[in-house]
């Protein structure tokens, strides 16, 4: 899927007859009932991508399991292979030369996120039936699913991947990554918050933090009494703090002062990831606040091909096996607390591979871009 999507955007890019692409993701058990008629319409338009699996989707991130499954028959180049052709494409998305639509709708995640938050317009649906996206295009009508969007990989021992260091930085508060003054200036700590814990935004979370930028219906949504945006004091609080250490200082601190539900599945959520993916995703976030989408993917595919190659840890292949093979849902991470990280370890995930064979992430050159895509350089 990622090499024919790949193929497709490079193609569409130089044809002058399209002049807009709308990526559409469904993740419902059955097919949507008007994906023909998407089709035909689009041959006068634009190239629509459509998932059509009952049961799985893109859009709920890449295929893991198998890149997990090679790792652990000595190739990991064959999974370097595939992030090396997402990243690409993730790449090619952030920075084309044509307007996209990205229609979210279901499990929007991991991988999925990548085909979706880097398309200049990304639309959250939660309504039964969308007649209302012939506001937008005249697409008809689909059945009911609504937006979830996570980063899960901290659980998985991964980070937040597929240029997630460039986006969830640029998102309000310390949802996300560095401490700026809440206000003008609150990029990223509420992302920071999302990225490490994995947590579930749904459609009207994503439109208040910015990853999408309508919603279906058009009326703006309300957020939900439970969600963490009413929160953002104690996120940004705790979030902004320098270290993983020192964010769990603070939460627990937090909790001690009067438990609540929110702040103990927080910490519960942390205490569950893999405390390497904790540092390195951390740094990651960091790091892509001063970053174009580019270095970040060029960073992120180091990072990956470390992870992969298993040298300083292994905690993708076991978090793999207890998540998504075994379903024991109960990890041994090695190292198995964050105090037996040191710096030089979280360093080696930054650096180019000790291997001959590697190579850096090659991005294909742009030109003739749009301001909103010379901006992500």
């Amino acid at each position: 899927m990622i090499s024919r999507l790949l193929e497709l955007f490079l193609a569409y890019e130089e044809d002058a007859n399209v002049k807009l692409v709308i990526v559409k993701y469904q993740t419902l058990l059955q097919p949507c009932h008007f994906l023909n008629s998407i089709e035909q319409f689009s041959l006068s338009l634009a190239p629509i991508f459509t998932n059509r699996g009952e049961r799985k989707s893109i859009c709920a991130g890449g295929d893991v399991a198998a890149v997990v499954r090679d790792i652990n028959e000595g190739n990991w180049r064959l999974g370097a292979n595939f992030f090396r052709k997402e990243f690409t494409l993730n790449y090619l998305m952030a920075t084309y030369s044509k307007p996209q639509v990205s229609i979210l709708n279901g499990i929007v995640m991991g991988g999925g996120a990548g085909v979706s938050i880097h398309g200049r317009f990304r639309v959250a649906l939660r309504i039964r039936y969308v007649s209302h996206l012939n506001l937008i295009l005249k697409l008809g009508k689909c059945l009911h699913s609504s937006v979830v969007f996570a980063m899960p990989e901290t659980a998985l021992g991964l980070f937040p991947d597929v240029g997630a260091s460039y986006y969830l930085s640029r998102l309000p508060g310390f949802f996300g990554n560095a401490c700026y003054i809440f206000g003008l200036h609150t990029c990223a700590l509420k992302m920071r918050y999302v990225g490490l814990t994995g947590a579930r935004l749904d459609g009207a979370e994503m439109l208040t933090c910015g990853l999408a930028t309508h919603f279906v219906p058009s009326t703006h949504p309300a957020l939900k009494d439970k969600s963490a945006y009413h929160r953002m004091d104690v996120i940004n609080k705790c979030f902004s703090r320098r270290t993983v250490e020192e964010i769990f200082s603070a939460l627990e601190a937090e909790a001690a002062n009067g438990e609540n539900d929110w702040l103990l599945t927080t910490i519960q959520s942390l205490k569950k990831a893999s405390p390497m993916s904790l540092k390195i995703s951390l740094r990651s976030i960091r790091e892509g606040r001063l970053q174009g989408v580019g270095q970040c993917l060029v960073r992120e595919y180091r990072m990956v091909c470390h992870v992969m190659q298993g040298e300083v840890s292994k905690d993708f292949r076991e978090g793999c096996r207890a998540i998504l093979l075994d379903k024991d849902r109960n990890p041994k991470w090695e190292p198995s607390k964050l105090e037996l990280i040191n710096d030089h370890m979280v360093e080696q995930y930054f650096s180019k591979l000790d291997d001959e064979e590697w190579e850096e992430l090659k991005l294909p050159a742009r030109s003739k871009l749009p301001v909103t895509a010379i901006a992500k350089l």
